[in-house]
């Protein structure tokens, strides 16, 4: 097993612990319980938390039937860095976006 194969096993194992934890207790909604676990979802709007869990404990099944630890951690890393950019304000501001059919030239 490469170095790399390993370290991918070991934070899938990793997350594992973590959602075993989170799903086997019973209090709260099911986000709820992962923020209590990943603290940054709280920068994600309640909507937002709700389809993090959702879609992080999606991964993490399709990664342990499928034997490839990268679905689960890439789906955790977008999650945190989609917080990440929210909680340092990205987003609020309303998008310009340039036209396609605007030739600009070059320098």
């Amino acid at each position: 097993m490469s170095e790399s194969a390993d370290a991918a096993r070991i934070s899938l194992l990793e997350l594992a612990a973590q959602l075993v934890a989170v799903s086997t207790s019973m209090e709260g909604t099911l986000a709820a319980r992962m923020s209590d676990r990943f603290p940054w979802m709280l920068a994600l709007s309640a909507a937002d938390q709700e389809t993090c869990a959702d879609d992080v404990l999606a991964a993490a099944r399709a990664s342990f039937a499928t034997n490839q630890p990268h679905l689960a951690i890439a789906q955790l890393t977008s999650w945190r860095e989609s917080a990440t950019a929210v909680a340092a304000g990205l987003g609020k501001e309303p998008m310009e976006w340039l036209d396609d059919s605007e030739a600009v030239e070059r320098p």
